[in-house]
């Protein structure tokens, strides 16, 4: 029977004396105080009058007890005490048996001396074990683990509800196998894998598909990040990955799932130890031994999921530990397709959408970006009260998802002529140029992103390797624009700051990287984990001033002939220039067929 389990606390201890004390001392004493309470005249007659048989003198009371007689039985009455020098005499005199009681501190000053010294104290570990514990104020809630469990069928997701997968769903198909019929993988003498190591880009779907997984399995499934293990006080991480594994001994066979394991697994290192860092390498130790400590077939399978796996301690990913990695790439063009169908598949679409049609023109995009777009799609047709989603919408979406929100910023006329020069200077670059992505829409409207203008690109097909070539030509189109504010208004302008930092970070790539300088030679310059030389940045201490002034001079040399190339292009076709430009400053977007029908409708101008 599922019942709620009551716990102790000391609060319910204080309660109850708070309690206690409030019944006793503003509700019964005063009861009885009322009751037989007499005046010290009423006391003095009893006395003189030989009725007492007994006194009690109690502080700042005298209690006295009544002779019982024929009329009435034996009572107790008390009076208050008042300076009288000849008490002790009468009470001899009469022949009275009293006594005295040495005055008794009240519950109430009981309790406050001694807990009001420890109040602070109290509310200081009530509030460090509540937060810190996520349990309440118990001690031994800081080493249990915070995964959250879900039962496999409660998970509710499958491989159908995954696209764009690719080869990574045939090699969880594996584990789902096993996890359904371990004894099927044990009589053969196989070794399942340990653990699975899920690394892609932001948004590829890896959590995703680790669910999948425990959905198709129908198993337990144990979901932590990996923040989840470090706290601020020491052994608390290693305690919790203890717990964790214990959970799912119990459940197995099941999955423990550990998004974001580089919080914990990076690489250990002895340089800038502090306490936090020793903390983070305790409870990786603690992992290694936990893995290494379940057997092959123990039922437990281990998956986590990263976006920089090259940072990962080499311990944890040796074989015995996670000894299957899977790659989850940007999907390509059917796999965009059966994300598109997914997350499109309870939405009203109108009968010009062309799904095929949106998934050639979004390469490079994740499935989390593409399930946006299917969202911000249905919210633009909410918004303009239409029954199904249409083709522009979906366009809009994009436009959206690239360039951010459009705002109705009015510009001065100088600006949007600036700013028109500007992105056609872009557009025609590319237009012109051989090994550029045809050119989808051209617009000078504000963006939330800061944005004047923009010019979109789309590009056909995905693209797995680019030349040398095309890496210029695209140095040519960013730099197209200032190209053309350098010919028509012979000065540049700060809207070129962001196609510069694209542009030269390009250059410094194919110098540092890609070994595309013949001065240099086929050498990588790059530091090994990605930080490209920068000026003022000791990226590789190897290296010496007279390499680094090289490397900046084949990085200035691309990027002037980057510049260059444009602006051959723009001064070649100045009159295509000027005629877009008045165009898109009259109408505001321009679509790349219009372009393609301005350029053509042009005194010898072949389209």
């Amino acid at each position: 029977m599922d019942k709620k389990q009551w716990n102790f606390s000391a609060w319910y201890l204080i309660l109850a004396m708070l309690a206690t004390w409030v019944f006793n001392d503003f509700v019964y004493k005063p009861f009885i105080i009322r009751e037989t309470e007499v005046g010290y005249n009423v006391f003095l007659q009893n006395l003189n009058e030989h009725k007492i048989d007994k006194v009690i003198l109690n502080g700042d009371r005298i209690v006295y007890i009544l002779k019982a007689t024929e009329a009435q039985k034996e009572t107790v009455a008390n009076v208050v005490t008042v300076n009288d020098p000849d008490l002790i005499e009468r009470l001899i005199a009469a022949g009275v048996d009293f006594s005295a009681q040495a005055p008794t501190k009240s519950l109430l000053s009981t309790l406050l001396g001694w807990i009001l010294p420890l109040l602070p104290l109290l509310l200081i570990w009530y509030f460090i074990f509540n937060r810190m514990g996520g349990g309440g104020p118990n001690a031994m809630s800081l080493g249990k683990s915070k995964a959250h469990e879900i039962q496999g069928e409660m998970i509710g997701i499958k491989f159908s509800d995954v696209g764009g997968v690719g080869e990574a769903e045939t090699e969880l198909k594996e584990i789902i196998e096993y996890l359904k019929d371990p004894e099927k993988f044990s009589k053969m003498g196989a070794r399942l894998p340990k653990g699975v190591l899920l690394a892609g880009s932001p948004g590829t779907g890896k959590t995703l598909l680790a669910k999948a997984t425990a959905g198709e399995a129908g198993v337990p499934f144990f979901f932590l990040t990996g923040s989840s293990f470090v706290e601020m006080f020491v052994g608390v991480g290693a305690a919790r990955v203890r717990d964790l594994f214990e959970q799912a001994q119990k459940k197995s066979p099941c999955i423990i799932f550990i998004d974001e394991i580089d919080a914990i697994g990076q690489a250990r290192t002895s340089v800038g130890r502090i306490g936090g860092n020793s903390e983070q390498e305790n409870t990786l130790n603690q992992l290694l031994a936990e893995m290494d400590g379940f057997q092959a077939n123990s039922g437990v399978v281990i998956m986590a999921a990263t976006n920089r796996p090259e940072i990962l301690d080499p311990a944890l990913i040796r074989p015995g530990r996670f000894d299957r990695q899977i790659q989850i790439t940007l999907p390509t063009e059917p796999g965009r397709l059966e994300i598109l169908k997914i997350h499109t598949r309870s939405m009203s679409l109108g009968n010009d959408v062309n799904l095929e049609r949106l998934a050639k023109i979004t390469a490079g995009f994740s499935g989390a970006e593409l399930a946006n777009i299917a969202n911000e799609a249905a919210l633009l047709a909410i918004r303009r009260e239409a029954k199904t989603i249409s083709m522009d919408d979906f366009d809009l979406a994009i436009e959206r998802v690239v360039a951010g929100l459009q705002r109705k910023t009015p510009l001065s006329d100088d600006i949007r002529t600036k700013v028109a020069y500007h992105e056609v200077g872009h557009a025609l670059t590319a237009y012109y140029l051989a090994g550029t992505d045809p050119v989808h829409k051209i617009s000078i409207i504000p963006t939330a992103k800061g944005a004047l203008g923009y010019t979109m690109q789309m590009p056909e097909e995905d693209r797995y390797l680019i030349g040398e070539n095309e890496l210029k030509a695209r140095m040519a189109v960013m730099l197209g624009g200032r190209a053309a504010e350098l010919i028509i208004f012979q000065e540049g302008s700060t809207g070129a700051a962001n196609d510069l930092e694209r542009a030269t970070e390009m250059a410094r790539r194919m110098v540092t990287e890609f070994g595309m300088s013949p001065k240099l030679g086929p050498v990588r310059y790059a530091h090994a984990a990605g930080a490209y030389l920068r000026s003022g940045i000791s990226g590789r201490e190897d290296l010496g001033p007279a390499t680094i002034a090289q490397i900046d001079e084949e990085i200035h040399r691309l990027l002037e002939e980057a510049q260059n190339t444009a602006r051959e292009i723009l001064t070649h076709h100045l009159a295509v220039l000027h005629e877009v430009a008045k165009f898109l400053k009259e109408q505001e977007v321009i679509s790349g067929d219009q372009l393609s029908r301005i350029i053509s409708a042009m005194p010898n101008q072949v389209s």
